[in-house]
């Protein structure tokens, strides 16, 4: 037992080193969770009206398909599926959104031509480069009192945490809940 009575189990870490659950450390998990909740709640929106920048046509799921798309290159749209964990028939209909206003291109996969790879167009470049230049000014704005370096830190724990993500997505099949 911890001192003040603090300790409810120990178990085993993943590096071989025991992990003592406290009260303390339970409540730090019960808060990270809630948080993690409000800021996806958040968003969810803020995809949303991001979106309505791009077009007023297109619903929240095109943002983060169209940023996917300029940060990692050409994609097939299975690609798509996985990487973002949507359901084939929502990235069906947002990519065919998104290719009829003219901001992603299609083309014959250069590996295999039977297949189509998916890149955002010099106008969904453009249009997403102005976005993100607003949506980075008004981080720059609301932190501005933040030091650099805690902005910084900040970015490397949801880096880390974002990674620990993808490795459990890709473990399980894309099937995992968040």
């Amino acid at each position: 037992m911890a001192a003040a009575g603090r300790q409810v189990s120990a178990g085993e870490s993943s590096s071989g080193c025991r992990a003592v659950r406290t009260d303390d450390n339970h409540e730090a998990f019960v808060r990270l969770e809630r948080e993690i909740a409000l800021l996806l709640r958040r968003a969810r929106a803020i995809s949303t009206r991001l979106a309505g920048e791009l077009h007023p046509e297109l619903d929240g799921a095109a943002y983060g398909l169209l940023a996917l798309l300029q940060d990692t290159g050409p994609l097939r749209a299975s690609d798509l599926v996985t990487r973002l964990g949507l359901d084939k028939s929502t990235v069906s209909r947002q990519v065919a959104k998104l290719v009829d206003l003219g901001l992603v291109d299609r083309a014959a996969d250069p590996v295999d031509g039977r297949a189509q790879v998916l890149t955002p167009s010099t106008e969904g470049k453009a249009r997403l480069a102005r976005v993100r230049d607003t949506r980075r000014a008004r981080w720059e704005a609301d932190l501005s009192d933040w030091p650099a370096h805690d902005v910084a830190q900040l970015a490397d724990l949801l880096g880390r945490l974002n990674r620990l993500g993808e490795a459990r997505e890709a473990q399980l099949g894309g099937d995992a809940p968040g």
